[in-house]
């Protein structure tokens, strides 16, 4: 079983940069420097570049890379084939197909998610000759429903291994559920993204802060609270701030 690096490499990045423009050129050298053999690297649309893919094989990993208009003639490609999946009733290529089913606080949420062969594709699709070992061809399509309400959202992936459409749909899932965990309770309980630090270091000095202060939070047992009420205890209760900052001491 392999295992998964995921949204937390461009996290770190951002930490280290605090500038999104740069993790295109810091992706690969951050790659360069952990050891990804064995591993898949998964990636949101803006490290969906052909350079990217490359240092990931190079490495020894595998890449699973969300696909948008970034990559506009492969995008619309992909989509089209997908489409003429649909339109045939989906008997124009071999596929797989996985769709789980979440039920909770009201809503019914459905994940179809369908995987298409590349290399026994007849045809080839624009600009995919310049992906190093593009081997699978991911189309989800999320559907939310809550109460009369239903709204569906396609999105679209290039993977570089072969396997069944519900592990693929996991290690896309595993991928945002880290996405969320982190980005948005740095942006909820630390209001991260509200931060107008901007001189020297400054900015990049907080952001290390913040990841440190989520981790003790995150791993003190004490208290059931969330983050945020967390944060209010610490700055209200000594002795609970100490219990927090143990771990530094230990």
């Amino acid at each position: 079983m392999k295992n998964l690096v995921v949204e937390a490499l461009v996290s770190h990045i951002s930490t280290l940069l605090c500038n999104k423009s740069n993790e295109i050129t810091a992706i690969p050298e951050l790659l360069r420097a952990l050891d990804i053999r064995g591993c898949i690297v998964t990636l949101d649309a803006m490290g969906c570049q052909t350079a990217i893919a490359e240092s990931i094989v190079v490495g020894g990993g595998d890449y699973l890379l969300a696909l948008k208009g970034n990559q506009a003639n492969l995008y619309e490609d992909v989509k089209l084939l997908f489409e003429d999946l649909e339109s045939s009733h989906f008997t124009a290529y071999a596929y797989d197909h996985a769709v789980p089913v979440d039920k909770g606080h009201g809503r019914i949420e459905l994940r179809h998610c369908w995987t298409i062969d590349y290399p026994s594709l007849e045809g080839h699709l624009r600009g995919a000759d310049g992906w190093r070992m593009l081997t699978t061809l991911v189309k989800v399509q999320s559907e939310r429903r809550v109460g009369d309400k239903c709204s569906i959202e396609d999105r679209y992936f290039l993977a570089s291994y072969q396997d069944t459409a519900a592990h693929i749909l996991e290690h896309i899932r595993t991928h945002w559920q880290i996405e969320n965990s982190l980005h948005w309770v740095l942006d909820i309980a630390f209001r991260e993204d509200e931060s107008r630090i901007r001189k020297g270091n400054g900015d990049q000095n907080f952001a290390v802060l913040r990841h440190i202060a989520l981790n003790l939070l995150k791993h003190n047992a004490i208290s059931k609270l969330g983050i945020k009420n967390r944060r209010l205890r610490a700055g209200w209760d000594n002795d609970y701030l100490a219990s927090v900052l143990e771990p530094l001491f230990s």
